[in-house]
């Protein structure tokens, strides 16, 4: 019996993904200017996501994703608001990412998974469509889920191994989009500093511990502030080439697209600059 492949969201090989909480109209234009297909927006953005609308207006095929709206923080009722109208103006061109955030961050943290499942079933009442919406996923349980009730997964700060075994869990058919992290530096000292600043609070919180200890990393290896092991498996350098070479192995383990995040910018300008450095050894094309 041949598998049948479900339609998958189109985000392009690869995007980027930013901390940023919103951005603006120019600043996405200048990234699908680049090549990139997607943007993902982290930081937890608020429900209503007025700064979708004036993205997609400047743009005219980037699509735009949460990396993640968080569910204690982000009421469903108006996030299946928002999505709502965003998808009325720019159909198919916004991707709900949606997930529990962390343990150590979080008061109401009572029951995750059965709290994700209850939003998932408030976006399902309001008729936000699982085509349309992932999930912030690294255990093989709300993977699972991801699989169950959403276009796929958005693993974040995670290898290609993990990405390996997330698509042998999931099968062809299931949409993974994992995020990985890059210093353009071929200075190993500079860029292992640099991850570690981003990685210090991620290793103090037990959902990305255990999937690095499921990964086969040591207890010295996630013990702060990281071993160069861990920090070069989930922080990539080296020249532009170098890089994507590592971000291409994502894609050879499965994934169908990669979120590009480069760390050590210090401004807009900057991060353009270094998003234009990699666009050519990614292959990546301005679109028409």
């Amino acid at each position: 019996m041949t598998e049948t492949v479900a339609l998958k969201p189109d985000l392009g090989r690869f995007g980027v993904w930013l901390p940023t909480r919103s951005i603006t109209p120019e600043f996405a234009a200048e990234i699908e200017a680049l090549g990139y297909g997607a943007i993902w927006v982290g930081g937890s953005p608020d429900a209503d996501l007025a700064w979708v609308d004036p993205a997609l207006a400047q743009t005219t095929s980037l699509q735009l994703a949460t990396g993640i709206v968080n569910i204690w923080s982000a009421p469903a009722p108006a996030v299946a608001e928002s999505y709502a109208r965003i998808e009325s103006a720019h159909p198919g061109r916004f991707l709900l990412g949606v997930g529990v955030g962390h343990r150590e961050r979080t008061e109401e943290y009572i029951k995750p998974y059965d709290a994700l499942v209850n939003y998932l079933d408030a976006l399902d009442a309001a008729m936000v469509p699982t085509s349309r919406r992932v999930l912030a996923a690294l255990g093989p349980r709300v993977l699972q889920l991801a699989a169950e009730r959403s276009a796929g997964a958005h693993p974040y700060l995670t290898t290609p191994e993990h990405t390996a075994k997330a698509r042998e869990q999931l099968g062809k058919s299931v949409f993974l989009a994992p995020e990985h992290k890059v210093v353009l530096t071929t200075d190993a000292a500079e860029a292992r500093a640099i991850g570690r600043q981003t990685a210090d609070r991620y290793l103090g919180l037990s959902n990305y511990v255990n999937n690095w200890l499921r990964l086969g990393f040591t207890q010295d290896d996630v013990r702060k502030p990281g071993s160069d092991k861990l920090i070069d498996a989930v922080v990539a350098h080296g020249t532009p080439e170098d890089i994507a070479r590592r971000l291409g192995e994502h894609c050879e383990a499965g994934a169908d697209h990669v979120a590009v995040q480069v760390l050590g910018t210090s401004n807009d300008e900057a991060l353009v600059s270094a998003l234009r450095e990699l666009a050519g050894p990614l292959g990546l094309t301005a679109p028409n």
